[in-house]
């Protein structure tokens, strides 16, 4: 059974790097969620490479370009991070990598945890502005 996996911000560095690090054991994992803010062109070739069905762009002109070209893909925009609960049941995702810039990544990071068996938070501003509800949420739902 493959693990599944969740990358926000899989177009940054940190992002491209969980991303190849996955790629080279692909036939144990499978890629859910990716997000980008303006990369289109990266992301479009990450979901061709796992045949990922959900998108999240978060700049709202590259989005509606990618909704425009990409017909085939299940795209959102960055305030459809509720998609997120429509998208998952309770501990499916193995790993969340959370790579999102700014507060940005702090609501979505939140609402993985739910999700996630396991969870990379490599967002500074999310765990000092947020620690106290993240540390809530991780005792929660048991995520590592």
């Amino acid at each position: 059974m493959k693990r599944k996996i969740v990358i926000l911000g899989s177009t940054g560095s940190i992002g491209k790097n969980t991303f190849n690090l996955v790629k080279k054991d692909k036939k144990n994992f499978e890629i859910k969620l990716l997000s980008t803010n303006k990369n289109i062109s990266e992301i479009i070739k990450q979901a061709k490479i796992f045949k990922v069905k959900n998108l999240i762009i978060s700049d709202y002109s590259k989005y509606l370009l990618a909704k425009k070209k990409y017909k085939n893909l299940k795209i959102n925009f960055h305030n459809s991070f509720s998609v997120i609960d429509k998208l998952f049941k309770k501990k499916e995702i193995f790993y969340s990598m959370m790579s999102l810039v700014g507060l940005d990544g702090l609501r979505p990071t939140l609402q993985l945890i739910r999700y996630s068996q396991n969870i990379g938070i490599v967002n500074k501003e999310s765990l000092i502005c947020g620690w106290t509800l993240i540390r809530k949420k991780l005792k929660k739902f048991k995520t590592i």
